[in-house]
């Protein structure tokens, strides 16, 4: 079976079609080497993460090279492809994944694991390096647990730390010419390791005591005894403008612009703020210049300035002004996923609420000024309550509190203090039409970090934090949420835990473990069973560690002074702070040289220019023109398109609308939308040749075939337009007849259809949401025959407002047909005419 044969049998095709907006199919003889991107978890979350877009586009700028994606089967997906036998297949070209040169894994989160497997599972592949030779792809991993990877480091040929945007090239460009000499995979492995930042695992065995404990690593090569973590030395000139849109709905559904790469503010739990230091702004033009770029060619309806603490950008403030008076007009919203207490200023969140006022998160971690001063968050509680009252003041009625229980130090005092500062906050709203969200998760230690030696709450320590927060909160108007206890216990032992894991992932995974992510698929007995099969006690990984302890990442290098960590925990004990080396100078992490390796902050616009005339703020509400002429546009959505919903269809035609600048009227109110009436919609997997949709435009098209060229240029494959003419306003029937050709795979009889059009009724059961309706379907349907080619030529008269029965639920019926012929079939609508 290939690709197309599996997309009707799968619950949600849209994840495997690959139809995206901008994705790049190259010619598969063209390119020297090959590479597949793979994220280890659904498209969904995988099509939401920057860094693989980012090697996508670098890649495939490259003419001798080749970029397509692969992400986790979900486990319908999977249990057909091993049921079958079929490979794994890439989105762009739907080839096997074992095709390519090189399968480039990213490890996002330990909670991923077991999906990796699946990955080379279906793709045929050893789970071992050690099982696998020449004739496989090499096997790369990199990501943020490229830094603590022992667990999956026999799963992996080599691995990356740190930034990949110039790392990728020196590795392609090995990997090509190891290829174009034939070399051993041993030679190439050897060869990798003088590229700065690449780990090879096999070239380091570890070493156990004599109770089993974790005893340390020896490098099988001299000069390789640790690897230190590749550093980008600046942000210019690495982003795209053109990256990827989704025709199926994803977690993040926005144009991402990373404007600054680190942060120095030192929070003590944070890896984050370690392994991607320094510092590194882009600059505020060429961030606008990639905003306007990736509106442009995108048509996304939001922009998300992107980095750990978006408020530290030294421009912020101008550069907010000049995005939100580019793109307010256009109704393209501005968001900062990750906002600091104290950096939002008034002006800023005037600025952020132009368009939509969605929730507003800020997240104290902790509950008490004095559990902040341990963790060195270096905010107090007068700040916390300061910002929401200038939130609430600016017309936001929901706000989001994120905590972590379980931090070194603390006491029931400091869980009880969540509750009190979510109360103290609502009472600095003026009315009681508000909400706080408060959401908790256990804290686990992180290696490379100054907590990385402390212990972590067991599952049980963790439901009773929970149950005491329940209990503290009891406001109607505090809603709690809480990370599973059970995740953290896993991301717990997988952080912190040695190469005797990797068998322990395998057994778990053979016992079921899949998407341990996910709420409803995490299965700790299946981790538990596998633990005891192999004698692996996993709650001592949770245990506090002694600071002359071998860890299992102590060779892998971050570029910190290893006695940063310790003394940052002692001042940590002693609630000591450790200000920002952005503004208060060096700390002596010992990261940077100041040569290649040192913070990039761009100086704000203010302080070096006077700011440029805007004019007075513009509003998405502002007035549209009075004036309105309708078009009706014809099209066709055939082939791959066909498994794009309804609602996807409309967000498609939107972004394609706004990406052509085409003159619509929109909505008024919260969530403006382009005034556009569309044809009832098709039950998902339905072609058609005549589909059409009403446009409500304040300026008449001068050239409607123009357009039509236009439009047609930015459609997906499967989409195409058939024609642009006036019409009158909306114009959409209340009964029409519908005419479908539907191929289906067996013999069937034209007596049945012939009986059916004798009979005088038919009655049918429908279930629609748990409901189920007796419809007599005989008088929708006016002509039932089968065609030449076998083919079933069905006529159905439907009322637009009201839901119906699917063509294919009417066949199947009548003549009885198999369900997995059903789910093959192919149903094409050929003709319509109105019934009036």
């Amino acid at each position: 079976m290939n690709r197309d044969q599996f997309l009707p049998l799968v619950r949600k095709p849209g994840r495997y079609s690959g139809n995206e907006f901008n994705r790049i199919k190259k010619p598969w003889d063209s390119a020297a080497l090959r590479i597949v991107l793979s994220f280890p978890d659904l498209y969904e979350i995988g099509m939401s993460h920057q860094g693989l877009q980012i090697l996508y586009q670098l890649i495939n700028s490259r003419a001798d090279l080749l970029a397509e994606r692969v992400y986790a089967p979900d486990t319908d997906l999977e249990q057909l492809l091993a049921d079958s036998g079929a490979p794994l297949f890439s989105l762009e070209s739907g080839r096997p994944v074992a095709d390519f040169d090189m399968l480039a894994i990213t490890l996002p989160y330990e909670l991923c694991y077991t999906n990796i497997l699946t990955i080379l599972a279906r793709t045929g592949l050893p789970f071992f390096a050690r099982e696998r030779d020449e004739s496989h792809p090499l096997v790369f991993g990199g990501g943020p647990c490229a830094f603590h990877p022992e667990p999956v480091a026999d799963f992996f040929d080599a691995i990356l730390l740190g930034d990949g945007e110039e790392a990728i090239f020196d590795i392609a460009d090995l990997l090509a010419a190891a290829k174009s000499g034939q070399w051993s995979r041993a030679r190439l492995l050897d060869r990798l390791t003088e590229i700065e930042g690449v780990y090879v695992p096999s070239l380091f065995t570890p070493r156990y005591d004599d109770n089993g404990n974790f005893a340390g690593l020896t490098a099988l090569k001299a000069g390789y005894e640790s690897v230190r973590r590749r550093v980008l030395p600046g942000l210019s000139g690495d982003a795209q403008p053109a990256p990827l849109v989704p025709l199926f709905k994803i977690v993040h559904d926005r144009l991402g612009i990373e404007i600054a790469r680190g942060c120095t503010r030192g929070c003590r739990f944070c890896q984050a703020g370690v392994i991607y230091r320094p510092v590194r702004e882009r600059s505020p033009e060429e961030v606008m210049e990639l905003a306007r770029a990736g509106i442009a060619a995108t048509g996304f309806e939001e922009l998300a300035l992107l980095s750990l603490s978006s408020g530290d950008y030294a421009c912020l403030a101008p550069l907010l002004t000049s995005l939100m008076d580019t793109f307010v007009p256009k109704r393209v919203s501005v968001s900062m996923p990750s906002m600091r207490v104290g950096t939002l200023t008034p002006e800023i969140m005037r600025q952020i609420k132009r368009v939509r006022k969605t929730g507003f998160t800020v997240a104290p971690e902790a509950g008490t000024d004095r559990l902040r001063r341990v963790i060195n968050k270096g905010i107090t509680e007068e700040d916390l309550l300061a910002t929401c009252a200038s939130a609430f003041a600016l017309g936001w009625k929901l706000i989001k509190f994120y905590f972590m229980f379980g931090l070194p130090t603390e006491t029931g005092e400091d869980l009880a203090a969540i509750g009190d500062l979510a109360r103290k906050a609502l009472a600095r709203s003026p009315g009681r039409n508000v909400t706080i969200t408060v959401s908790a998760a256990t804290f686990v230690p992180k290696p490379h970090t100054p907590f990385q030696w402390e212990p972590q709450l067991s599952m049980d320590e963790g439901f009773n934090r929970i149950d005491a927060l329940r209990k503290s909160l009891r406001d109607k108007r505090i809603q709690l949420r809480w990370g599973d206890p059970r995740q953290s216990f896993l991301e717990g032992v997988m952080s912190r835990g040695d190469r005797r894991l990797a068998r322990l992932i395998v057994a778990a995974w053979q016992n079921g473990a899949r998407f341990d992510a996910w709420n409803d698929h995490i299965n700790i007995p299946a981790w538990q069973r596998a633990a005891a099969s192999l004698g692996l006690e996993l709650e001592s990984y949770l245990r506090r560690r002694g600071f002359d302890e071998p860890l299992p990442w102590n060779h892998l290098d971050t570029g910190l002074d290893p006695d940063f960590f310790r003394q940052e925990l002692e001042k940590g004990l002693a609630e000591e702070y450790t200000p920002d080396c952005r503004s208060h100078g060096c700390q002596q992490c010992g990261l940077c040289d100041f040569k290649t390796i040192r913070p990039v902050v761009h100086r704000s616009r203010e302080d070096t220019a006077p700011p440029e005339d805007h004019g007075e703020a513009a509003d998405a509400q502002s007035p549209q023109p009075a004036a309105h002429f309708f078009y009706r546009v014809q099209y066709q959505r055939i082939d791959k398109a066909r498994f794009i919903s309804h609602l996807e269809m409309l967000k498609l035609f939107f972004r394609i609308f706004g990406r052509a600048d085409l003159p619509l009227h929109f909505s008024q109110g919260f969530n403006p939308t382009p005034k556009v009436s569309f044809s009832p919609a098709l039950p998902l997997g339905t072609e058609s040749l005549v589909e059409y949709l009403v446009l409500d435009l304040h300026e008449p098209l001068a050239e409607p075939e123009v357009w039509q060229e236009k439009l047609n240029s930015r459609l997906p494959d499967g989409i195409r337009i058939t024609a642009i003419e006036p019409g009158p306003e909306k114009n959409i029937p209340e009964m029409v007849e519908s005419v479908y050709l539907i191929d289906i795979a067996g013999s069937l009889e034209q007596a049945r259809a012939a009986d059916f059009l004798n009979c005088s009724s038919y009655v049918m059961d429908v279930t629609r949401k748990k409901t189920t309706r007796h419809i007599d379907v005989r008088p929708q349907v006016t002509t039932m025959e089968i065609d030449a080619q076998g083919r079933v030529r069905l006529a159905l008269i439907s009322e637009i407002c009201k839901a119906g029965l699917k063509p294919l639920e009417i066949v199947a019926a009548v003549f009885s047909c198999p369900e997995k012929a059903i789910q093959q079939a192919r149903v094409l609508k050929i003709a319509e005419r109105v019934i009036r």
